[in-house]
């Protein structure tokens, strides 16, 4: 992504490696895959020492730090696209 005069700080870093939309759903897709993941399963499912316990985060620490830098990827795609940022990337052209 290329930084012009009217894109913002926060929209940039969030975006400032890739190039297209396409790459930005994915990165948010993922977001929010990894959030769902996040979410403390075994305090919910698990019986003591099974499997759940042992894949799944037993913690909110991470649900926590994922939930607000996935909306971060949601609120600068939606600036993105309401400005028409994509249309002027030199890789958009697919």
């Amino acid at each position: 992504m290329e930084k012009t005069d009217n894109t913002p700080l926060w929209v940039f870093l969030a975006f400032s490696s890739i190039s297209t939309r396409k790459g930005a759903l994915i990165l948010i897709w993922l977001s929010i895959i990894f959030t769902v993941y996040c979410i403390p399963w075994p305090l919910f499912l698990s019986a003591q020492g099974s499997f759940i316990n042992k894949i799944f985060i037993n913690d909110w620490s991470w649900f926590i730090m994922m939930e607000p830098i996935t909306i971060w990827y949601l609120l600068s795609l939606m600036w993105m696209d309401s400005h028409k940022q994509w249309e002027g990337s030199a890789l958009m052209k697919e």
